[in-house]
């Protein structure tokens, strides 16, 4: 049993020994150190400055100052005084400075900074200094998402920085100016992301990406650009460029000998008659085409290397004209190496509309998976057919239907659709077309069918692919939201499915 003179002693050793005990964070190396930092919020990482000496000139000198972490509504208003190190007021003080502000200004002579973020609404000389105490540091990686009273005009020390290799300008309406020169400026730029710019009444902005600046630019990102008519990008080193919500866009030209990646989204004006696109770009992988008007006329050239392309269009009208038909038939037309095509409904029903259905589409010989987002009625069966006769090669048909409001009221099985010695209009109609699409029907392996309703142009197709589809492995049909999916209806469809021959004796029937 333990005496008490015994326990005092013992605790007086613990207690000797715990404040004599090392402090192994303080003694790990300073890069050590700014790696955890790192992971850390940056608030939390200026209150270390009041541990030590050391720990303050760790936190003068840290190089990635990432403010998005703090609440933008408080950004003038630290919750830590980084100077004194004493706490501050939560509440928005006009006597305290600005964080950024106050950051940038004890940081030590000759301390780069590696990564500079923040968001806030600041005045245009606050904002002008920031910018100019980041370059002067010289920063590498400049994320801004700001909002001013004005339009705001990027300092030329921007253009001219030679450390900066990531340039990210977010401004809220009413935007930002670039400076009216860029001659030998972004040497050094290697991503780029602009929003809100304004190109209203400058011409010297037409040619941004032809010129001499940007000559190691991989990645561009352009969205909400004000003013922006014509657009010409043809940055040699160009690896990845988005182009979205620009829809005062007229004319679109991308030339890029590296280009790899291309998506524009929601743009071009739909009231246009004269708007054009011209891409030319012989490594250019993958296109995201989505939400744009319909061009007059349209130039894919020398897409050679294309993997996977995703085209949609605004809904056509009573007002698209014959040259946009004929724009989109040179779209498709452009991407035929591609591996895998997605189309929105409004490319299949450009391709059914009657006076159409004269201009053949290029061969798609290499494409093995095509996805098609379509109502499926007779109105969208040319469309179907187009597509399906220029796939000799289609290994993967996938078929997500939007289903016609009428068709979501039929809920009842109509179970002589299904019959084998029945057979509806549009089974007729693929059945008299057979032999035009008959390599098709040759290398098709796989079907997936999404939202069905069991309407008859479905029902028509999937008894037409199982009688002609001679290498036919697979079909999977997903019933749509409307429907019941209970087992004793699947087994009474298979059954009724199983009354004729199929044409592939390894396909398997699969409902989900």
């Amino acid at each position: 049993m333990e005496t008490r003179s015994s326990k005092r002693k013992r605790l007086l050793q613990a207690k000797s020994e715990s404040q004599t005990a090392i402090d192994r964070i303080t003694h790990l190396p300073d890069d050590v150190l700014r790696r955890i930092l790192i992971l850390l919020p940056i608030k939390t990482v200026a209150q270390t400055s009041v541990l030590s000496k050391r720990w303050k000139l760790l936190w003068s000198s840290f190089p990635d100052l990432d403010f998005t972490t703090v609440d933008p509504h408080c950004i003038s208003c630290f919750c830590f005084n980084l100077c004194s190190g004493r706490p501050a007021s939560i509440f928005p003080n006009p006597k305290t400075l600005n964080c950024i502000s106050q950051t940038l200004g004890i940081r030590q002579r000759g301390a780069d900074i590696r990564v500079l973020r923040f968001q806030a609404r600041l005045g245009f000389s606050r904002l002008n200094g920031l910018i100019r105490s980041a370059i002067r540091h010289n920063v590498q990686e400049l994320d801004m998402d700001v909002s001013t009273d004005d339009y705001f005009n990027v300092p030329r020390c921007v253009v001219m920085s030679e450390s900066l290799k990531s340039l990210s300008l977010m401004f809220r309406p009413p935007g930002f100016r670039l400076p009216p020169s860029l001659k030998g400026g972004f040497q050094s730029l290697q991503s780029l992301s602009l929003s809100h710019m304004v190109f209203y009444k400058k011409p010297y902005l037409l040619d941004l990406f032809s010129g001499s600046a940007f000559p190691v630019l991989r990645k561009l990102t352009m969205d909400s650009c004000c003013g922006m008519k014509f657009l010409d990008v043809e940055c040699r080193a160009l690896e990845d460029l988005t182009i979205e919500n620009c829809f005062q866009l007229h004319g679109l030209t991308v030339s890029g000998p590296r280009l790899e990646k291309l998506r524009v989204v929601s743009c071009f004006e739909s009231s246009s008659d004269k708007s054009w696109v011209k891409i030319i770009a012989p490594k250019l992988r993958v296109i995201h085409w989505e939400h744009n008007a319909i061009t007059e006329k349209s130039c894919l050239e020398n897409l050679a290397s294309m993997e996977e392309a995703f085209i949609g269009f605004f809904a056509i009208d009573e007002a698209t004209t014959a040259e946009q038909y004929k724009s989109v038939s040179s779209v498709l037309s452009g991407l035929s190496q591609a591996h895998c095509l997605t189309l929105q409904a409004q490319c299949i029903q450009i391709l059914s509309i009657n006076h159409y259905s004269t201009i053949s589409l290029h061969p798609f010989h290499n494409l093995k998976t095509l996805k098609l987002h379509t109502i499926l009625d007779k109105n969208n069966i040319g469309g179907l057919l187009c597509l399906f006769r220029s796939s000799p090669t289609l290994h993967t048909l996938i078929l997500k239907i939007i289903t016609h409001f009428k068709a979501e009221k039929r809920k009842a099985w109509n179970k002589e659709l299904w019959d084998h010695q029945s057979s509806s209009k549009e089974e007729q109609y693929w059945e008299s077309r057979s032999e035009t699409f008959k390599s098709f029907l040759q290398h098709l392996k796989v079907v997936k069918m999404e939202g069905l309703v069991e309407s008859e142009s479905e029902i028509g197709l999937i008894k037409f692919l199982l009688k002609h589809g001679m290498a036919l492995q697979e079909m999977i049909l997903c019933s749509g939201h409307c429907n019941s999916r209970d087992p004793v209806r699947r087994n009474e469809i298979r059954s009724q499915m199983m009354g004729f021959s199929w044409a592939s004796s390894s396909a398997e029937l699969a409902f989900r």
